[in-house]
Parts: C-alpha cells; structure tokens; sequence
C-alpha cells in the first residue's frame, strides 16, 4: 500500500482523524510559530489530524506524530508507540514542519549559466541535463551522501556500479572510526551499545544525552534508570572538556583536556588490571605492558583530571552490575579510532562484551538493490582521504559530482581538498532542499522532497543496541516543485537501461522490510518499528596492543591551548543549518549577536590575557577569527569551548553570518596506525 493513495485529505480515511473541524493556529500553535516571521503560513479551517512517521531531519530516525489541519502539517509531537525514542522528541523532529514552509526552500531546478547565475529551468531540462552528463562522464562519477541510514544510498550506488563508478562516500561521522576500532578488537559487524539495560555508564567524549548516537532514546533511557524521588538505578559518569547537559545530569564529571580521551581510558584500564581484571584472552599480556605507564599520576599529568576522582570512578564502574564504557568524539565527526578502541577494551576487562547492558555486534543488512555495494564496504571509505587525494592528484577527478543531503564544502577542514574537487570537477550536481555552500558551487542544483514528503527508511542509526527499521511515508506532497532525489534516481536508472530491481521507493522499502522481516504496511500506516535481537556471527574480541599503541601517538603530551568542540543537535546540522526553531535554544554563551562566544576558565583567560567580554582573536595555521570570551569554570584549563554549526555563508537569514565555522581551525591528519582521516581539539594560539 502507497500512502499517497491516502494522502487525500478531504474528511475521513486518514489515520489519527478527529472528526471536528478546527482552525490550526491556536494558542499553543501560535506560541510555537509566532517569531515575528513574515513567513508564517496562512491555513483554513480544516479537519485535525495525525499522522505517523520518522524525522529523517534528525539523525537518529526520532519517530514523530505529524499534526495536520486541512492537509497541512503544523507541528511534530513526540510518537509514544514508536519502541526507539518512545515519545521523545529533539529539536531537529520538533523543527521539521516549520522547515517545510521556509521560503528558503529550493522552488525549482536551477543550472549555473556562463556568468556564474543561477537560472530556473524545468525538471525535464533538468532531467536531460543529468542523463546527458551521466552518459558523458562514462562511469567517472563521484557521490557524496549525508545519511548513512538510508536505502537511497542503494540506488546511488547501484546506478553508479552499473555504470562503471565506485567512488561512493558518506560525509564523516562517527560511524567509520566506529567500525574500524571495533575490527581491529575483534568485532564481526557494527558496534552497537545496549544503553537501556546498562546500570552505569561511563562515556569518555561521547555527548550521548545532547548529539551523540540515538540522543531522543539515549534521553529516555537516562529518564527511566534517574526517576524523580527514587534512588537511580543508572549511575552516568562523564569525561569531556566541557560541562555540557551529559555532564551536568552525570554523578561524576571529569574535565579532561581536549583529544586526551584516549588517555584516560587506558588510565580505566590501567586501574582494572591492578584491581584484578586480567581476563584469559588474545593479546592480554601486551596490553597490560602497555597500561602500565598510564598511572593515575600520568593520566593526570596528560589530562588534567583529579586522580582522586578518577579512582573513585573506577571504583564504582566496578561495584556496577552492568557497567558500560563508550567513547566518542566531542565534534562527532573527524574522531579517531583510539579513543574507542581503548573503550572496548576497557568493557573487556569487565568481562561484559556481548553481555546485556555492554556492547553488541550488529550484522550488516544486505542490499535489495541490484548491483548495490553493501554497508560495510561503503562505512569503511574514508571521504577526506579521497579528497585530499584528488586536491593533490594522486587520484583522478570525476568526470561528475553528486552531492546528495550533504554540505562538504562546509563541514570538512579547509585543508581537506573539497574546495580542489569541486575545481577539478567538470560538472557537480547537488540534491538538496536549500541552497548550502556547496550547492552554491554546484552546476546543476535541483530541489529534493524534505522527509515529510517522500518515502524514505531508517536503519540502525549509530548508538542503537539492537536492529531496529523504520520506514518514512509522507504525510503532504511535496512543496514547491520538489521530488524525492530516491525516485529521481531510480527514474534515471531506468532512462539509462539500468534494473534496479525496483521499480519505486514504495516497492524498494517493502523488498527492504521483507529481507528483514518486517511488515512495510504495518509501518507505513502506524508507524511501528521492526526490532530484532539478531547479532553478528560470534567473534571473540582481541586486545590489539599494537594498534592501540600506535593511535596513543595522537594523545598530546603538552599544556597547549586546544579546540573543544560543542555539539548541539538542536543548531542543526552541516545539511540543514540552524532551524528559525532552533533560534530559541541558542545561548549568549554560544552565540551573541553575530559573534561566536568562547568560553574559557579564569586560568586560561589569564594565560591569554582576556577577561569576560573581551574580544580575542584565534590562530591555528593561516586560520584566523575572532570571538568574544566569557570566563566559564565549567571548561577544562587550556580548552577554548566554540560551538559547531555557526559561520554560515548560505542558507538564509537565520544562519548567514552568525558566528564562525570552527571547522576553519581544524586541519586533517591521519591517525598513526589506522590510517584514518582525523581533525577535533585543534592547537591554538592566540593572534
């Protein structure tokens, strides 16, 4: 069944009517839209409904409830039903329907004429246009994906291997070092974190109730083990740089320097093993050789965290039934494999790999697309690697560029070569639902459906513990003249004589849910997730004390003042900039005025000679910005905390020119033994 079968919104027949007719702005509607917009949409008198799905605009696939009233979406609630965020709601899904309405929106195709404008043209030109130029670039064609999670990524990349093309790549996250620390230790599949059934939690760089993994079911989790006038069942210990809301709601917060968490979780180790943890297993003689230098003395020396504190928290990761340790990057992309290499190894010493409450190894799903390349090959590429190649020519240019719900030019390190590629490419085209900076470089722009307005799926967001599928079905056609890049694509595939075994995103995602054994109908229509408790083919973790020696090598060693990243999911992402919505979380410690605020404590201020209020200049390399201080003890000595997701150059009003891009700081570097593409704590100095 195609729900656009029943997006017919006259009275009657839709899932969650209420029978009455109701003007949508009410008090509450208009409280939520009222921001002195001159863009509020006018609506009618209409029936109230709702409608199930998930926010594809939020990374972690937030199952939402979509009010309608007269066929038009006014607001995303929380879905209760929906077994993975279980009523939770973030600001990303809570933004999605204002979104849709923006005048930001891209309206129609536009191609780059002679003179460097834009020109709108019709989707059959638009359409010629792309097949001509996919014929032409005779299988030398690139894509770049920013959503990991969906089967779209199936026809990009059964197309392109029909056609003779491989260089597919998603946009970096935390996926990649992810998978890669976890082959190295042993792992078969991909690393998930049973976070529910965890009775301590200790988690090393990894924001887990504000960005990282899945945030709504992460919050949900932490509410049910912390209930209000109860003795917590979950006990939260945090390391990170900064006093972010996960250290705020921790039992303990170490404040650690930037780009030591590697450090401190081989300290944890360190401490175990003295505590008795010595596990019979491959490689245990090498890593206890090499913890033995990570004292509590030298963990404080390269961190700056209380050792006190620091044995106080492996005391009680001890005393807890079903402790877990994650580990992940404060800026959640560019992160190294180290860090969580060192945190598996920490949950081996446990004895908890595998184990309720610990880390799990997730299988792969297979392609239903013909001629797909499967997930674990496409998570293993390394985009930053490829662009810096092609920037340096050691590989060649493609011939064609699609950019597919991604902004590169903005969320890589300048040094990353995507400025080169975008030269070196003759022809790049970008799907997108707003004009970002690397649209704005584009030859070929063409509008693409948002996710309430298009069929779409949702597998495994990273963080999750177990399997879990959902499916996407719109709830309105598509605005302006957008069309879903997922149906775009497969049209194109069939004009090129290309089977894809497919012939719509409908009958794609219902092949997708029978390989799994899932009901697409049952989604489609009540927004039920597929939940399935199947692991990887069993593997027996390692101690990999050669590579974990050799990605200690990042781990700096000196008192030099380093980036510290903050990640707020709710200031959007490098695809969607900053949500009008969102502009009501900002922070005058973030942003004030159009101007980036950094926060610093007493010492650093002092070491920098600045006080609260002061303008400062930073430099990494022939990067230079300015900012506005404020003192703020809640920050690590000698980290200077920038939030991401400002400095825009495009989008619309509500993004251009506020604040700085922190990424002009960074730099890539690869991780010593891995070989990954890394960037987080730059080193500044100030100018």
């Amino acid at each position: 069944m195609n729900r656009r079968g029943f997006l017919k919104f006259a009275a009657g027949g839709t899932v969650g009517l209420v029978a009455s007719p109701i003007i949508w702005n009410t008090l509450y509607d208009a409280v939520y839209w009222t921001q002195n917009w001159g863009w509020i949409p006018r609506l009618k008198k209409g029936a109230n409904e709702y409608l199930p799905t998930i926010s594809k605009l939020c990374p972690s696939g937030t199952g939402i409830r979509v009010r309608l009233v007269g066929g038009r979406p006014v607001r995303a609630l929380g879905n209760p039903d929906n077994p993975m965020s279980q009523g939770a709601l973030t600001a990303l899904a809570a933004a999605e329907t204002q979104l849709q309405v923006s005048p930001a929106r891209l309206k129609s195709p536009l191609k780059r004429s002679p003179d460097g404008a834009y020109v709108a043209i019709s989707w059959e030109e638009a359409e010629a246009l792309l097949k001509a130029k996919t014929l032409e670039a005779k299988g030398a064609t690139a894509c770049i994906s920013g959503d990991p999670t969906s089967s779209v990524n199936e026809v990009f990349t059964g197309l392109m291997n029909a056609t003779g093309s491989t260089e597919f790549y998603f946009m970096p996250g935390e996926e990649l070092p992810a998978l890669k620390a976890w082959s190295l230790m042993g792992g078969q599949g991909r690393l998930g974190y049973d976070i529910e059934h965890s009775d301590f939690i200790l988690s090393i760089g990894a924001n887990f109730l504000e960005s990282w993994g899945t945030v709504a079911r992460n919050r949900r989790a932490y509410r049910a083990g912390r209930p209000a006038g109860q003795d917590p069942a979950l006990k939260v210990a945090y390391a990170g740089p900064v006093q972010n809301n996960t250290a705020a709601g921790a039992d303990w917060w170490l404040p650690i320097r930037p780009d030591t968490e590697m450090a401190l979780a081989l300290g944890v180790a360190h401490l175990l093993i003295k505590k008795g943890k010595t596990p019979f297993a491959a490689g245990m003689p090498a890593f206890a050789a090499l913890v033995e230098s990570y004292t509590p003395a030298a963990v404080a020396k390269l961190t700056g965290v209380d050792a006190r504190r620091l044995e106080a928290v492996v005391d009680a990761l001890l005393s807890a039934e079903k402790p877990l340790v994650v580990a992940g990057s404060p800026l959640g992309a560019g992160g190294a494999a180290g860090p969580i290499m060192a945190a598996i190894a920490v949950n081996m010493l446990l004895g908890r790999v595998g184990r309720e409450g610990n880390l799990v190894d997730l299988p792969f799903p297979s392609p239903v697309v013909n001629g797909a390349s499967n997930m674990r090959t496409l998570l293993t590429r390394d985009l930053a690697a490829w662009t810096k190649a092609v920037a340096a020519g050691t590989k060649p240019a493609p011939k064609m560029l699609m950019v597919y719900d991604a902004n590169p030019l903005y969320a890589l390190p300048p040094d990353s070569g995507m400025s080169e590629v975008l030269d070196k490419t003759p022809f790049k085209v970008a799907l997108a639902s707003f004009m970002s900076e690397t649209c704005a470089r584009c030859d070929l722009v063409l509008p693409a459906a948002m996710g309430l307005e298009r069929f779409d799926d949702a597998y495994t967001p990273y963080g999750s513990g177990r399997i879990n599928y959902s499916v996407a079905a719109p709830v309105v056609e598509p605005f302006y003249e957008a069309r879903p890049v997922g149906e775009l694509m497969i049209a194109l595939a069939q004009e090129l004589g290309v089977d894809l075994g497919v012939e719509d995103m409908p009958s794609l995602l219902n092949k997708k849910a029978m390989s799994l054994g899932a009901d697409f109908k049952a989604m489609t229509e009540s927004g039920d997730v597929f939940m399935d408790g199947r692991q990887a083919p069993f593997a027996v973790p390692v101690f990999n004390a050669g590579a974990l020696q050799a990605a200690a090598g990042l781990i700096p060693s000196d008192a030099s003042t380093r980036l510290a990243p903050v990640v707020v999911l709710g200031m959007g992402t490098p695809q969607t900039a900053i949500p009008p919505f969102a502009t009501k979380i900002i922070t005058d410690y973030q942003l004030k005025g159009m101007d980036s605020v950094a926060q610093i404590n007493g010492a650093t201020a002092a070491k920098l000679g600045v006080k609260s209020g002061d303008r400062l200049k930073l430099q990494n390399g022939a990067a230079t910005v300015t900012v506005l201080v404020d003192v703020f003890e809640g920050v690590q000595t000698d980290a200077v905390a920038l939030c991401a997701g400002l400095g825009h150059t495009a989008f619309d009003e509500f993004s251009r020119g506020k604040g700085i891009n922190i990424m002009t700081l960074t730099g890539v570097t690869q991780e010593p033994g891995t070989g990954l593409s890394v960037w987080g704590g730059a080193q500044l100095a100030k100018a």
